[in-house]
């Protein structure tokens, strides 16, 4: 039997892998392939295959016993390749060591830089340079990273000795540090390791080698890998990568280089090149942003005043190969990239290429420009843009002409404006946003253990770092606005405060920050709601003319309905009525009519709700100029409307002038213990069916009033909730029809409209096909469909649904995206049984999962008419169906 191949070899203009082969190689090894096959200059290198890391936890992280001679064979290839021997004394080979899942992770698992060093093969790197301070300073380096990524002592140790060396020599920068004085710090490094541990710093190059994979391995299952994982929906399964690349170096003096490119601007989507670098420095340095680097074109030094040269003027023969090669990968790619790449002594390696993240509005305008470049059809460019991301478009910016107390400037690194409280620690960040508290995040420098903080605060500032930091790649990627390299902002994290020109801004202030300017701004500041247009409008356009289902919103105010109007909503898909019943002008009528002792006693008050009724649905049709309104009768339990504590019973004694001892019996009779499955939907339709017939009355009176004023035909369409049996159906349409029929004899008028119902019992879902006989249309409440199906509440489900997240039971809140399994299979049965009995019924889902996209795709697999979401997603919505129409096709055409 073949031994399984676990390791691809690529470099010297030729690889075993490609591209296509991402969910093996994961997205950093396809591409390194993909560069090599294509002859850009790539070092020499192997990937470890993600195949490999689930065998690796299959196996209680144990290799298999033919992966180290593989990995043996790989290593002296590249060591043939680039002339050097892992281990070497006098020509030593050394390694990088990076992970590489297929998603694009950045910042989230582990990296080793400069493997293969220690206290010999460090003079041979030395002599082989002729130069001892690169080796020394190579080496320190390894120490760092390797003790903090695999052994386990923490980088603030080391750093903390560096600041305290550097104080006590009078030096500034690292680059001010001579060979000796790295020598010395190696020396103090190691004794840290050795007091830490209790043994020394490894020698052994191969120990060294096998650590780093084993701790790249095992950081696939780190916390900050998971929480990633779960913002994302990136499955654990997919398992990471390893890469084992030759280094090369941009840290051998003034001819050398490293820096990070985007190929187009990743926040604005503008087609220039975009990016940062450091002369005689490594990676890690640009992206910890623990110097602040040059610009990459003289274009962007200037508008940044920058007064050190960009790479465009310092290195313009390296340069112009550099731009050739951004050129050659985003024809190749069809897509911006994301490139790191390292000058060595004059020479130009290409380490990384990948997709390039974006912000929603560079999305949009990238999908745009390359379908009219040439590069991608308009299918390809609305399949291009996450739905998702939209929402970072679809909110206030700041008021240009407010007046604003601006505190201090710093790079704009991710757009967006945002308010909230100053918050030093990303774990009170995570606490305030439990609390409905908005925060910004402040931090001297962001890393990844700081995921949960940021995705918990409404916008991120740090001191220290550039456009491509860690802080400025996350937080393009959360939709966060961010202003990165405040230098004059001074953090105290044990006073918790900071101070810039001469304040002090302390825990809890106010900030407003925006991303867009680069902008620090004391107190808050007026927002102005969004205005789409031109990329936004074009992508949209082409998403509507491929789209097969309906988008409508779910609104009952016309603030919401003009708003979902302007998103692109056909319509309403779920009005809630029962909201309209707490406006303070009725809920004195509402009351009364909950605590009369009769019907006539319940119909006097409703005939002063029945104005206000009709008035709340002309508004809406007006709005909606003849396009479909579906309303809901109304569904709470009427113990909602009442008060709870003793103090309101009495204050609502006094306004309504109900004595307080009846207003307390009554609050007592309604209460229930389960009250999600009491005496509510259509149940109260049946006990008290003048309250159904007072709003039939409204519906069909708007209707035709609206008719009127706009010119078109309104055809209501009128939804009975939390119906079990075809049996409520028919008892409590019969009485919609009559009250129709009276309408229509009072006003010598002709009604059009259609009743339906929500299906959210499991029993519905299962007699769909009775049920079909007498409804027009199913509207899937999956909100109450998920609970009754789970046996979960959803308002008590935070205190543990996180539990089963965390611990795999799950894979992500139901409530949050649909349960297709589940609540998925109910929504096919009721859809297949129901057609049976009525093929041409209207199907729609108006649950929170309307919004949703990977629900909006099921919704699409099932044939549902329409999904019908809040009025700020209408535009995901419209996005993700039309993305899901085209996958469905393109399926089809296989």
């Amino acid at each position: 039997m073949a031994e399984q191949k676990w390791v691809y070899s690529f470099g010297d203009g030729k690889a075993e892998g490609a591209a296509s082969m991402r969910n093996l190689l994961g997205g950093k090894g396809a591409n390194l392939a993909e560069m090599s096959n294509l002859g850009l200059p790539v070092p020499p290198g192997f990937t470890i295959t993600t195949e490999l890391c689930t065998a690796y936890y299959d196996n209680d992280r144990q290799y298999p016993a033919d992966l180290a001679g593989q990995v043996d064979v790989a290593l002296a290839s590249i060591g043939k390749t680039v002339g050097a021997t892992f281990g070497d004394k006098v020509n030593p080979l050394l390694v990088s060591v990076r992970s590489g899942a297929r998603a694009s992770m950045p910042g989230m698992m582990d990296t080793v830089l400069n493997l293969g060093l220690n206290d010999e093969t460090v003079q041979g790197l030395a002599s082989r340079a002729n130069d001892e301070r690169f080796a020394f300073d190579s080496y320190r380096r390894f120490i760092q990273m390797y003790s903090d990524v695999v052994l386990g002592v923490d980088h603030h140790h080391f750093e903390e000795v560096l600041e305290y060396y550097k104080e006590e020599h009078e030096l500034n920068l690292d680059t001010e540090l001579k060979a000796d004085d790295w020598r010395d710090l190696i020396g103090r490094y190691k004794a840290i390791v050795q007091e830490e541990l209790g043994k020394p710093f490894p020698q052994d190059v191969h120990e060294q080698l096998w650590g780093a994979i084993s701790a790249v391995f095992g950081s696939w299952r780190n916390q900050r890998a998971e929480t990633y994982r779960r913002l994302h929906n990136i499955p654990e399964s997919w398992g990471t990568a390893v890469n084992v690349q030759a280094m090369v170096f941009g840290n051998m003096g003034e001819t050398s280089a490293t820096g990070v490119a985007f190929t187009r601007n990743p926040s604005t989507g503008e087609r220039a090149i975009y990016g940062e670098f450091l002369v005689n420095a490594q990676g890690e340095d640009v992206v910890a942003g623990i110097r602040t680097p040059q610009s990459l074109t003289k274009v962007a030094r200037l508008e940044a005043n920058d007064k050190k040269p960009s790479m465009e003027e310092a290195m313009p023969v390296v340069y112009a190969e550099l731009l050739a090669n951004f050129a050659r990968l985003e024809k190749h790619y069809a897509d911006m990239q994301d490139v790191e790449f390292t000058v060595q002594s004059g020479k130009l390696w290409m380490l990384q290429t990948r997709a390039g993240k974006r912000t929603a509005k560079a999305a949009l305008k990238i999908a745009v420009e390359m379908a009219a470049e040439g590069l991608i059809t308009e299918k390809q460019a609305v399949l291009r843009v996450d739905p998702a991301s939209l929402d970072q478009l679809l909110h206030p910016t700041l008021d240009p002409d407010a007046a604003r107390e601006v505190i201090a400037s710093g790079l704009p690194a991710s757009p967006g404006a945002a308010s909230g409280e100053v918050i030093f620690s990303s774990d009170e960040a995570a606490a305030a946003k439990a609390e409905g508290r908005n925060v910004v995040l402040v931090r001297i420098e962001t890393s990844p253990e700081d995921i949960h903080g940021m995705h918990s605060a409404v916008a991120i500032l740090t001191t220290r770092g550039g456009m491509t930091s860690h802080a400025a790649v996350v937080a393009r990627g959360m939709g966060r606005p961010c202003v990165s390299g405040v230098g004059s902002i001074r953090i105290d994290y044990k006073a918790e405060h900071f101070t810039v020109m001469g304040q002090t801004i302390k825990k809890g202030d106010i900030i407003t920050v925006d991303g867009s300017t680069g902008q620090v701004i004391k107190g808050e500041v007026p927002m102005l709601q969004p205005e789409l247009s031109g990329d936004f409008a074009k992508l949209m356009s082409w998403a509507d003319s491929y789209r097969r289902m309906k988008v409508r919103t779910n609104a009952e105010t016309p603030l919401d309905a003009a708003t979902a109007r302007k998103f692109g909503a056909e319509g309403i898909g779920l009005c809630r009525t029962e909201h309209m019943f707490f406006d303070e002008t009725r809920i004195v009528a509402v009351r009364q009519m909950i605590l009369a002792d009769d019907e006539a006693g319940r119909r006097a008050p409703l005939a002063k709700i029945l104005p206000m009724q009709r008035d709340d649905f002309r508004q809406l049709f007006v709005i909606m100029k003849g396009l479909p309104v579906t309303i809901r009768l109304l569904d709470p339990p009427l113990h909602e409307f009442l008060p709870n504590t003793p103090e309101e019973i009495e204050l609502v004694a006094q306004t309504t002038g109900i004595e307080a001892g009846k207003l307390e019996r009554r609050v007592s009779d309604l209460h229930e213990f389960n009250p999600m499955l009491g005496h509510r939907g259509c149940r109260l339709g049946i006990t008290y069916p003048e309250i159904y017939e007072m709003q039939a009355r409204a519906i069909f009176e708007a209707a035709l009033e609206a008719a009127k004023e706009t010119g078109e035909a309104v055809i209501p369409e009128i939804m009975i909730p939390l119906v079990a049996m075809k049996a409520e159906l028919d008892m409590l349409k019969a009485k919609i029809v009559a009250v129709a029929g009276a309408v229509e004899k009072e006003q010598n008028a002709k009604l059009s409209y259609h009743i339906g119902t929500m299906i959210e019992l499991p029993r519905a879902a299962l007699l769909a096909r009775q049920i079909a006989e007498s409804a027009e249309f199913f509207s899937f409440g999956t909100n109450d469909l998920t609970q009754t199906t789970y046996g979960i509440s959803r308002d008590d489900s935070a205190s543990f649904i996180n539990d089963y997240i965390s611990k795999k039971v799950i894979s992500q809140d139901p409530f949050v995206s649909l349960d297709t399994e589940g609540v998925g299979e109910l929504v096919r049965i009721a859809a297949e049984r129901g057609r049976i009995t009525r093929p041409d019924i209207k199907l729609g889902i108006c649950g929170e999962h309307g919004g949703d996209p990977a629900s909006i795709a099921f919704c699409e697999e099932v044939g549902l008419t329409y999904v019908s979401c809040s009025p700020y997603r209408v535009p995901i919505a419209r996005l993700a169906a039309a993305q899901s129409a085209l996958s469905a096709n393109m399926e089809r055409d296989v």
